[in-house]
This record gives structure tokens, C-alpha cells and sequence, in this order.
């Protein structure tokens, strides 16, 4: 587990907004945009680029420095050229502010989840708090013995946990005047998994390896868990039985997502991301990968999809945030670029309309907006967490008016504190429009 920050690392520029404040003040930041790779290939001819980092090598041999090849700083892809080019912009502004912070004794924010109005978050104890919004009041909490709550999932009526034994707890949530939530199972069964190892079917029924993220497929009645133990598993959420046991990566794997059309994405600590399709006439391994993505030599933490499938964003390690997009014909993804900001491992995502929000172990949390021609730019930069933010939620508008221009966004930290901010754009370029997949690149 990473260890606290010193709060001295942040932005000295950046106005004081102390962790235990409830209230803070209102702020005005100015960013540039961030430049894809495509962008950087048709300013090369004007103007040379600094060189890349270390941490990907494989980027093509323009974006290297022969007089500096092995520089151990922190480089970057910021051209001349990309200068000139936010001259030409506008510049975006947007005001953010820290609505509400609020410290239990749990320790560490691990995991956060939000569903009708609800927010679910597990820490290291062994209660997951349930929030209401949009006045973000505690309502209810879920308690068991086991303690750790690592991811959380919430799908219709049901909330998913998952805690540090390896195993996942499911609850269903009623309305009957005030919301109450009932403990329905485990996962996997104790039972099951007894008879399992004795009739030597599948003594890997159970994760050997604590489960790192939780990913749904309501449409074909299926959750996904992801471990350290280098695994994926298939289980069937209707009788809870694990379906099939996906030998995914060579390394940890750190974050899972599935799309609504239900294509699986897998990241880990070897550094890429891949893509898995479920076929159906495959007897026990109906689950085949279709595509690995490299994301240059960092280990993946953390992934996100946008609202329509179009674009999957990855969480590096090296600070650099990937993403892919995804062809409106063909449905193959290519890689579209990095938004660069973060100066430690990106630990998680989330996206909302047109924004993006990553958190950082810098102690940071990052506000993207993409724009209609498929480019990104930084919005507000959030300060006042003292340690690396381990989970982000982000809800549109201010949850009271989502037709408003911008996101309300909830941050968990391993300081323990949970911080609720609003981010409101200021530019008439930035409003919270989708574009259609086709919008994003040209199709060739």
C-alpha cells in the first residue's frame, strides 16, 4: 500500500485548501490543452520536440534527442508548435471549490461506487458508508467481519464488494420508505467451493491473490473479478457459481471494465492493456482475447471508459494518462494520445459527459474536458488532499442541475478524508456535449 505524501509536495501556487476544512474558497486556473501524438506528428516539420521519457521508448524516433539519450528527468511532449497553438485557442477556464470534507475513523478511502443518488465507500475498516446526494449525508452503513473493502460495484437493486480475504459480499437495496440495505451472499459460496476442492474440480474457485477491481455485465448476468494472482474470473450472478477462470496477464492485474456491448478490457502491471471477447460456442473458455495495447513500458493502475464506449482511458504508473479510440466501422481501437499533468503513478479514473477526472499518488486530482475535434484540456487541478488519492467519482452538473455546465466530483484519499468538489467551466467551448464516436478521428 502506498505510503502518505508529505503535503509540502504540493503546488505552493495553489490556494490553501486544508484537509479538515468543510468549506473552500473559489478558484480560477487557466491550463493549456494536452497534445496527441497525431498533433505532434504534423507540428514536427515546424518545430523540433523535446524528448520523451524514459518510460516509453518505443515512441517514434522524432520524439527522441540524440544529445540527451539517457536523461533520467521527467521530459515532456510539449512542442513549439502546441504553443503557437494556444495562442490561437482560447483559453479555457473553470472555478472549482471543496464543498465538503469528511474524516471517519476508518483509515484509508479505498474504493468508492455510486448509483440512483447513493455513493458507496470502503476503506480499510470493515464498513462500507453510504452517502446520499446531493447534501452528502451519511445514510446507511454495510458492516461485515471481514475487513479491507478494495473495490466496490453497484448494478440495479444489488451493491458488490469485494474485501481483502478474496472474497465478495453482495447486498440488496430497498426503497420501503427509507433505504435499507439486506446481506444476500458470498462470493464464492463457502459450501460450493468446499465440495469443489474435494471432487478436484476447480481447487482455483477461489482468487489466491487479493481482488483488485470489480467490472458488470448485466445484460449477460455476469460479474468479473480481477486479482494479483494474475487472474480474471467469470461468475454468474443469478446461482453465484464461477463460470470460467481467465489465465489473463503475466503480471498483477490492477483494474478490469466492460463495455455495454460487453468487451472486456484488463490492465496489469506488464504494462498493457487487453481486450477479451465472450463467445459462446467456446465450452468452458468462451472468453478470447482480441487485442493487446501497449502503454509503453508503464504498468497500467487504473482504466475508465467513456459514457458511449468510444474512448478507454488508462492510469500509468509514469503519470501518464493513455487513451485508445475506438473505430466507428471496424470497432478496433488505436491509440490516440496522453494527457500528461500528474508527476506520481495515476491510481484512478472516472468520466461523466465529455469530462475526465484522474487521482493521483501526488496527492492530486486532475479535471479534463475532451473537446469536439477529440483533444483534451486540463480544467482545474484539485488541491487539498495530504496523501495519493486512491478513488474518484464524478456526477454531472451540480446533482442538483444536471443541465448546468460542468461535474461535481468525489475524491477518496489514503489520508482517510473524503472530499466532495464542484467544478463549473467558465468557456462557452467546454460544455458537457458527447460527441459521437465518429467525432473523435478521422476514419481512413
Amino acid at each position: 500500500m502506498a505510503s502518505i505524501l508529505d503535503p509540502s509536495n504540493n503546488n505552493s501556487s495553489s490556494p490553501p485548501n486544508p484537509s479538515f476544512a468543510i468549506r473552500g474558497t473559489q478558484n480560477q486556473t487557466n491550463f493549456i490543452r494536452s497534445i496527441s501524438l497525431k498533433e505532434q506528428q504534423q507540428s514536427y516539420s515546424e518545430a523540433p520536440s523535446t524528448p520523451s521519457r524514459l518510460s516509453s521508448p518505443s515512441f517514434p524516433p522524432y520524439l527522441h534527442s540524440s544529445s540527451q539519450p539517457s536523461s533520467p528527468g521527467r521530459l515532456s511532449f510539449t512542442t513549439a508548435a502546441a504553443k503557437l497553438d494556444v495562442d490561437n485557442h482560447l483559453h479555457h477556464a473553470a472555478t472549482y471549490r471543496c464543498i465538503s470534507s469528511v474524516l471517519k475513523k476508518d483509515g484509508q478511502i479505498l474504493s468508492i461506487a455510486s448509483s440512483n443518488g447513493l455513493v458507496y465507500t470502503g476503506s480499510e475498516s470493515n464498513i462500507v458508508r453510504v452517502w446520499k446526494l446531493p447534501e452528502f449525508t451519511e445514510c446507511g452503513q454495510l458492516k461485515t467481519k471481514s475487513s479491507m473493502v478494495v473495490a466496490l460495484q453497484v448494478s440495479n437493486d444489488r451493491v458488490y464488494a469485494a474485501y481483502a480475504d478474496c472474497k465478495i459480499r453482495v447486498w440488496r437495496r430497498t426503497w420501503e420508505g427509507v433505504t435499507k440495505h439486506v446481506r444476500l451472499a458470498t462470493i464464492p459460496k463457502n459450501g460450493s467451493y468446499v465440495r469443489s476442492y474435494i471432487a478436484g474440480k476447480d481447487r482455483m474457485m477461489k482468487h489466491m491473490g487479493p481482488i483488485s477491481s470489480l467490472a458488470i455485465n448485466v445484460s449477460e448476468d455476469i460479474i468479473y473479478s480481477s486479482s494479483l494472482d494474475k487472474t480474471v474470473k467469470v461468475w454468474r450472478i443469478s446461482d453465484l457459481k464461477c463460470l470460467e477462470t481467465i489465465q489473463a496477464h503475466s503480471e498483477p492485474i490492477n483494474a478490469i471494465v466492460v463495455g455495454d456491448d460487453g468487451v472486456l478490457y484488463t490492465a496489469s502491471d506488464d504494462a498493457t492493456v487487453r481486450v477479451w471477447r465472450r463467445n459462446f460456442c467456446s465450452g468452458n473458455r468462451p472468453h478470447a482475447l482480441t487485442v493487446t495495447l501497449s502503454a509503453k513500458y508503464s504498468p497500467v493502475k487504473t482504466l475508465t471508459l467513456t459514457p458511449d464506449g468510444g474512448l478507454l482511458y488508462g492510469g500509468c504508473t509514469d503519470g501518464y494518462i493513455h487513451y485508445w479510440l475506438k473505430g466507428w466501422f471496424s470497432g478496433q481501437l488505436q491509440h490516440g494520445g496522453v494527457l500528461q499533468g500528474h508527476t506520481h503513478a495515476v491510481m484512478c479514473l472516472a468520466t461523466v459527459a465529455n469530462y475526465v477526472v484522474s487521482g493521483s499518488a501526488d496527492s492530486t486530482s486532475r479535471v479534463w474536458v475532451r473537446e469536439q475535434d477529440g483533444q483534451h484540456t486540463c480544467l482545474a487541478v484539485l488541491v487539498g488532499h495530504r496523501g495519493p488519492i486512491r478513488c474518484v467519482a464524478a456526477f454531472p452538473g451540480r446533482l442538483t442541475d444536471e443541465s448546468e455546465n460542468g461535474c461535481t466530483v468525489c475524491t477518496g484519499s489514503l489520508d482517510g478524508v473524503l472530499k466532495v468538489w464542484r467544478i463549473s467551466c467558465t468557456s462557452g467551448a467546454s460544455k458537457c456535449s458527447t460527441p459521437n464516436a465518429r467525432d473523435y478521428f478521422d476514419l481512413t
